[in-house]
């Protein structure tokens, strides 16, 4: 009979893509087994879009359940082996009610003591490890064997849209000329990550334009209303404001389509690497969030880092700190124009992914 691992990761899309490997490693350990991930509704687009995972389990659904019935659910996913990679304290006591066989998580959490069959000794704050292969150490009672190496952590970290473009919206990117790029500018977090700053990438965009290539912001639509004066006075540089018109399956889509994807260490960022994309994230070079723990994984990932390890005043004075905005829009443009080269010879390709 095949095993069926019900994977809870209850937080942000970036963090998400990063669980993705645990779901490919266990098709690895498990050939034929069934892999469900539990996550938030607005996560559903990426769990559909990996090709390790075979079920999305909604935990916004799960709530609206009586608490009789959220067992019930639990336990009709017929899952004998849980991994709390995410910790909540609600499915960990669930997971037990329902009868889960295996239930694994951390030592650092006292309801998992309570809960968990097997437990993890696991610190992320001081590890040297990326964020992805913290998560793949949950397998450790199914896989004890080693630490996986950051490049095959990688290579499980894929995406494919389930969903076609709109018409209009791939007229728009095959409008570009030859030696031109399409290029995503996301310069938002929602308060996830440390931001560039819209002087940076107002720069950037115009530095981008005056090479040649074409600008795409995106964002959510509270995002839009918040950078409206911003893309009125660079309206010029862009060659579409898409912030708010684009549901999480059809910017997959549009990333998978374009040829590169400018942010901080966002969701967004690490959707583009998944999806085999160039990716260039700009992080400060703080821990925990120095790209040492969040860099995007892919084979077209990059990232920019202002070299000062570990900065004081990025701890003490967060809201001060220049750190990375001492990354200069110069730098990012030349990367640019690596991607430049690396697309005329003819890569990123999708036989690579």
């Amino acid at each position: 009979m095949s095993r069926t691992f019900l994977i809870s990761r209850t937080d942000a899309i970036g963090d998400v893509v990063l669980t993705l490997p645990v779901a490919g490693r266990l098709k690895q350990l498990f050939p034929g087994c069934r892999v469900l991930l539990l996550g938030r509704t607005y996560t559903q687009a990426v769990a559909e879009a990996c090709p390790w995972i075979d079920v999305f389990v909604n935990f916004d659904a799960l709530q609206q359940l009586t608490p009789v019935a959220q067992v019930a659910a639990l336990r009709n996913t017929q899952a004998d082996t849980v991994l709390h990679v995410f910790p909540n304290q609600q499915l960990a006591w669930l997971a037990r009610k329902a009868g889960i066989r295996n239930r694994i998580g951390t030592r650092n959490r006292w309801f998992h003591w309570l809960t968990c069959t097997s437990l993890v000794a696991l610190s992320r704050r001081h590890s040297p490890l990326h964020e992805a292969q913290l998560n793949l150490q949950l397998l450790r009672p199914l896989d004890p064997t080693r630490v996986v190496p950051l490049p095959e952590v990688a290579s499980l970290v894929r995406l494919t849209p389930t969903v076609p473009l709109r018409p209009e919206l791939q007229q728009l990117l095959e409008a570009r000329q030859p030696g031109q790029l399409n290029l995503i500018l996301h310069p938002r977090s929602r308060g996830s990550a440390r931001e560039w700053g819209l002087p940076h990438f107002g720069v950037l965009a115009r530095l981008l334009h005056q090479a040649g290539h074409r600008v795409f912001i995106t964002g959510t639509a509270a995002e839009g209303e918040e950078l409206q004066a911003w893309l009125q006075t660079h309206a010029a540089y862009l060659a579409a404001d898409l912030t708010g018109q684009l549901g999480l399956p059809e910017f997959l889509a549009f990333i998978a389509a374009a040829d590169g994807l400018v942010a901080g260490s966002t969701g967004p960022l690490h959707l583009a690497a998944a999806l085999c994309r160039h990716a260039l994230g700009l992080y400060p070079p703080i821990r925990p969030m120095h790209p040492g723990r969040w860099a995007p994984l892919g084979p077209y990932a990059h990232y920019l880092v202002h070299d000062k390890p570990n900065c004081q005043d990025c701890r003490t004075q967060p809201a001060s700190c220049v750190c990375i905005k001492a990354v200069e829009p110069s730098a990012v443009l030349t990367q640019v124009v690596r991607w430049v080269t690396s697309e005329a010879a003819g890569s990123p390709s999708s036989n690579v992914c």
